[in-house]
């Protein structure tokens, strides 16, 4: 997880996280780097939309993270099991403080949720050699 802390915190680049609902149906989103937690979860903060409907149907997600590159593609894909979830408005604030969140105004006055995941696996954008 030490390595992930550390490539994240370097890494620049485009994070989509990737969820179904119940019956299989499809979804995919952009989201800022995962938020890494002392309990060894990872986080992201989620509006009230579509991503998170669909976390609470279907635990599972993968985050594909794109690293900005001119010569190849490169990266990490994150193979996720949603555990948790809070409403602590205290603590998302802080971790956007944290983070310098750009989000705009609508979405910080949307209610907001903190999903927790734990990592299933991690592989390279490219390839199936973890």
């Amino acid at each position: 997880m030490e390595n992930l802390l550390e490539y994240f915190e370097k890494a620049k680049g485009l994070g989509i996280l990737g969820t179904a609902d119940k019956d299989g149906k499809v979804n995919a989103a952009l989201y800022a780097k995962p938020h890494f937690m002392e309990d060894g979860t990872i986080a992201f903060i989620m509006a009230d939309r579509l991503t998170h409907r669909y976390i609470q149907a279907n635990s599972k997600a993968v985050y594909l993270f794109v690293e900005k590159s001119e010569e190849h593609y490169s990266g990490k894909r994150l193979y996720l099991t949603r555990v948790k979830e809070s409403e602590d408005l205290a603590l998302i604030e802080e971790l956007r403080r944290k983070r310098k969140c750009k989000c705009s105004g609508e979405l910080k006055m949307e209610k907001s949720f903190l999903v927790y995941f734990q990592i299933d696996s991690v592989l390279p954008l490219v390839g199936d050699k973890e």
